[in-house]
């Protein structure tokens, strides 16, 4: 795994972050293993829980499961 410093780790990162960002709700739900996988690499790489990650994204996981409230 590349150290924190180096361009391919600030890349890797990015581009998963980037990933999760464009998938959006409706897709994560839809297409869950890519986006847990993701999800799951990014967690490894940076070291953040998974609700931190769901946090930094906006979402919970009442909102992966489709748990919203009502307008």
């Amino acid at each position: 795994m590349p150290t924190p410093s180096t361009r391919a780790f600030l890349e890797r990162r990015n581009a998963l972050w980037l990933t999760l960002r464009q998938s959006g709700l409706l897709e994560a739900q839809a297409n869950a293993p890519l986006f847990e996988q993701t999800l799951s690499e990014l967690s490894s790489l940076i070291g953040w829980t998974r609700p931190q990650i769901l946090a930094g994204l906006g979402l919970s996981e009442a909102d992966l499961h489709g748990n919203w409230p009502e307008p």
